[in-house]
């Protein structure tokens, strides 16, 4: 979702000038002509277009909600649970917490109170497992079923109509009792039991044993209630066994469309169950499911309903589908997923938004989603999304409107809305002021001063974007603008420190689209190849300026300006990068490496270890997946199933895979991998031998210095965990030998645990030296020194990579150290805003009980366990802070 809603305000004709090719036509290895090009063209090639409004829900205070929302978990009601997770989803979508999201959906799912429920959460977390089919295929080869969010039997689910009492009164017809009825359907007669027929519902009792005169009479006329002979026999059949027995679908139709009209709730449900278990298809659902919501068939609805989200979000593209989902009522969405309409259209409007935000299809859903809200949160999300389409759409009075609902509702962030609408209608100094007072009425948030940036010029601008990196170091916007500044004044330098600060610890797309460009500007060919392959590696379908140019076809005009490479060069330059941890460097070699004839099954594999690296899993599984299909024999094969089945925890499965490998061929990878996951997976000390043994092994396969390198490395570490440190320094000094630079790491520890703390941060400011990435050598260095070189390492590790939480946790601790409270806490809640850590809330909620503040540390433990519901030391803390609630 991150490309999701471009700007708005970005205006379209901006870059149509734009003509990649006029950038290259110049001779390979010619000087920069930078200062000489037009500041219209360089302006057009580096134009930053505004932030989107982003369709999330961003409470002001997210730790405050995430605690009210496990609080209202602890008391509820079983049926209001699953919403609560859903907004606990929104909540952690907005925050970008995938895992944490995709946990929220699972707890939703799990604790559904209908069946309607369950099959909406499961769709929608199948959908957010689109891709991983695989890994359900290689589970199932290792005996282990995955198919649990299958399809369910809504039949078998639903309760059945439980009012099987009839009323037993017998009508006397003169002396006699009238046992019997006879129906006239046409030229036919069909006899029935007169009780058992009364008893199909309150119209036919009445009918039969009431005051009609139908109740004297033992033959009556049916044939003007569309129902046929044949219809008649199977409900007297069902009258008398309870079950309707082979009928055929167009008669179980008519069936039902009639026990509908007499409202015979029994029957009706018999029926509708029978259909139900037919529905096999999506014809079968959209011809099914009219009856279904004309005659009140909840089983039948549901069953239609959960072949159409099973099959999202193809079944978006039929019209029919879109039809029935878009155009259903009020009462028509009850009869389909009963009080669950606001998960449903919350579900449809991700799918729908995913494939076009623009499109109508979206807005009409979203349309659903405010009708279906029913609490004022699940207004202000709905609102707003929709808001953000209609702004999207150009629709703008529509958008004011549900920008003022989201904000009237508590949604803070909806202002940005308002302000963007604002300012498209001229009221630039407004929109300035309305933020200012946003910021001045609320906890100021990076957001917010970003937002208003766009509202004033100059030094001003500048102010608030630093304001907006100082609160919210994730925003990519104020580091691209401020690059993109300094790149049209022609300081290239700090243009590129700029944006190489962001991309130091967020490999955004569109801030290596940025560098890209600078690199295009300042004619560094080489550069830019590197960046726009890495562009490719991440995204093989990015297009770049605004969506006008394939990035593909991109790379194929800086090519002709780059000097071709041989397989040894590639080689060498991927030793070179991979040595001084330059991962964008060795994804872009690794890249150009797969156009030749080499294995591209070890080049995937190399790709997706940098990938993981890079915090791109996603990605890393995709290569992993090319890896596994492009193996150049079954055993090599075999090691990369394993890994995908390790990296998606399921680790013992992986171990199987690496033990079939090396029961077919003795390799590195095989041993390499088994002894990875035999590490991970198993709590006994004694298997550290083992994975010893298995190291040694994979050293003795053939393999190239990379990967050997990593094993000495890992086998350096288990030897330090047993205590054997000269042979764990030997593993070390032998990988850095071959260039394996993270080395530097595993010998500081050593000398550290030697009692040479001296050696150790000699050590760690070499790795800082060599390699390109070093955010983690300096937290890791922090450790070998007096507390101002330690104060010193971390603040340089929070510039490098804000991200990294540990150093707000020693700087805090620090200060509390020095009964310096408020800073201590403040320096915490600094972090807290931008990343939900479990660790950051944890050390507040210990810092709050220990100044008393009881109900401060009992917000913050109840947001960590809505990170973490399972974590011991939180649960403690929790329950003993809570022992002290007033």
């Amino acid at each position: 979702m991150k490309n999701l809603f471009p700007s708005e305000s970005c205006k379209e004709t901006q870059l149509n000038a734009f003509n990649p090719q006029s950038w290259l036509q110049v001779e390979r290895g010619k000087l920069s002509k930078f200062s000489s090009q037009s500041s219209s063209s360089i302006e057009s090639l580096i134009k930053v277009p505004e932030p989107p409004i982003l369709p999330f829900f961003k409470p002001v205070d997210y730790v405050e909600v995430l605690a009210q929302i496990h609080e209202e978990l602890e008391s509820c009601p079983p049926q209001e649970r699953s919403n609560l997770y859903l907004l606990q989803f929104q909540v952690f979508r907005g925050l970008g917490e995938v895992k944490l999201m995709r946990r929220s959906l699972r707890s939703a799912w799990q604790r559904a109170s209908t069946v309607q429920e369950k099959l909406i959460f499961g769709a929608w977390l199948k959908y957010e497992k689109q891709g991983e089919e695989l890994i359900a295929d290689l589970l199932a080869s290792c005996g282990k079923c995955a198919q649990e969010f299958g399809p369910i039997d809504i039949a078998s689910q639903l309760p059945a109509d439980s009012n099987t009492s009839s009323n037993e009164a017998v009508v006397m017809n003169g002396n006699e009792i009238l046992k019997t009825v006879i129906f006239r359907i046409g030229d036919e007669k069909i006899v029935c039991d007169r009780q058992k027929i009364a008893g199909l519902s309150a119209p036919f009792h009445a009918m039969l044993n009431g005051c009609f005169t139908e109740s004297l009479q033992e033959d009556i006329d049916l044939s003007e209630n569309n129902i046929s002979p044949s219809g008649m026999r199977a409900i007297h059949e069902f009258c008398m066994t309870g079950s309707l027995g082979e009928v055929p679908p167009d008669l179980l139709l008519e069936i039902l469309i009639f026990g509908n009209k007499f409202c015979c709730e029994r029957l009706k449900d018999a029926c509708g169950r029978k259909l139900a278990s037919l529905v096999s298809s999506r014809d079968d659902a959209v011809e099914l499911i009219d009856y279904a919501l004309e005659e009140n068939s909840p089983v039948l609805a549901a069953s239609c309903l959960q072949v159409f989200l099973h099959e999202l979000p193809d079944c978006l593209n039929d019209n029919r589908v879109l039809e029935i989902l878009s155009d259903a009522n009020r009462q028509q969405r009850s009869i389909m997923v009963g009080p669950a309409s606001f998960s449903l259209y919350c579900f449809l409007s991700e799918v729908a938004m995913a494939l076009d935000p623009r499109s109508d299809t979206t807005a009409c859903f979203l349309e659903r989603l405010v009708e279906s809200a029913e609490s004022s949160r699940q207004r202000l999300l709905a609102c707003h999304q929709l808001g953000c389409v209609r702004l999207l759409r150009k629709e703008y009075d529509e958008a004011e409107q549900l920008f003022e609902a989201a904000l009237n509702a508590g949604h803070v962030y909806s202002v940005a809305g308002l302000v963007r609408l604002g300012y498209l209608k001229g009221h630039k100094l407004w929109s300035y002021d309305k933020l200012s007072s946003v910021i001045s009425s609320f906890t100021p948030l990076g957001w917010m001063y970003q937002e208003r940036s766009l509202y004033c010029e100059g030094d001003k601008r500048w102010e608030d974007l630093e304001k907006a990196t100082e609160l919210d170091p994730t925003l990519t916007y104020p580091y691209m603008y401020r690059a993109a500044s300094l790149m049209r004044k022609q300081n290239v330098q700090a243009a590129l420190a700029e944006i190489n600060q962001v991309l130091g610890f967020k490999l955004a797309l569109e801030c290596l689209e940025l560098r890209f460009c600078f690199y295009l500007a300042v004619e560094n060919y080489e550069a830019a190849f590197c960046d726009v392959q890495a562009i490719l590696t991440l995204s093989p379908d990015y297009r770049m300026f605004e969506g006008r140019v394939a990035a593909s076809q991109l790379r194929m005009l800086v090519r002709e300006h780059v000097e071709s490479w041989t397989t040894a060069d590639c080689w060498l330059q991927l030793y070179d990068r991979w040595s001084s941890v330059d991962d964008i460097g060795s994804l872009s070699v690794i890249y150009q490496m797969l156009e030749s004839d080499a294995a591209k099954g070890v080049l995937y594999f190399r790709q997706s270890l940098l990938l993981l690296r890079l915090n791109c899993p996603e990605a890393a599984m995709r290569s992993l997946q090319l890896a596994r299909q492009h193996a150049s024999n079954e055993h090599e094969r075999l090691v990369y199933e394993g890994w995908i089945l390790y990296d998606t925890g399921h680790c013992e499965e992986g171990l199987r895979k690496a033990e079939e490998s090396i029961g077919l061929k003795r390799s590195f990878e095989a041993f390499f991998l088994k002894a990875y996951a035999l590490a991970d997976s198993s709590q006994d000390p004694s298997c550290s031998s083992t994975v010893v043994s298995l190291l040694e092994d994979a050293l003795k396969c053939p393999s190239d210095r990379l990967r050997k390198g990593q094993a000495l490395n890992n086998l350096g570490s288990v030897y330090v965990d047993c205590g054997k440190l000269e042979l764990a320094a030997d593993c070390y000094i032998n990988a850095l030998k071959i260039r394996h630079t993270r080395a530097h790491q595993g010998l500081a520890r050593v000398h550290f645990l030697k009692n040479d703390k001296t050696a150790a941060y000699v050590e760690m400011t070499k790795l800082i030296e060599k390699a390109r990435n070093n955010a983690s050598a300096y937290e890791k260095r922090s450790e070998y020194c007096e507390r101002e070189l330690t104060k010193a390492d971390l603040e340089m590790v929070t510039r490098l990579d804000p991200l990294r939480v540990y150093p707000y946790r020693y700087r805090a601790a620090v200060l509390m150290d020095s009964h310096k409270e408020k800073e201590a806490i403040a320096e915490l809640s600094r972090a807290i805003a931008f990343k939900a850590d479990l660790h950051l809330l944890h050390l507040r909620a210990a810092f709050h009980e220990h100044i008393g503040d009881v109900l401060g540390a009992l917000r913050d433990c109840r947001a960590a366990l809505s990170v973490d519901p399972n974590h011991q030391e939180m649960l403690e803390l929790h329950s003993r802070v809570n022992s002290h609630e007033p």
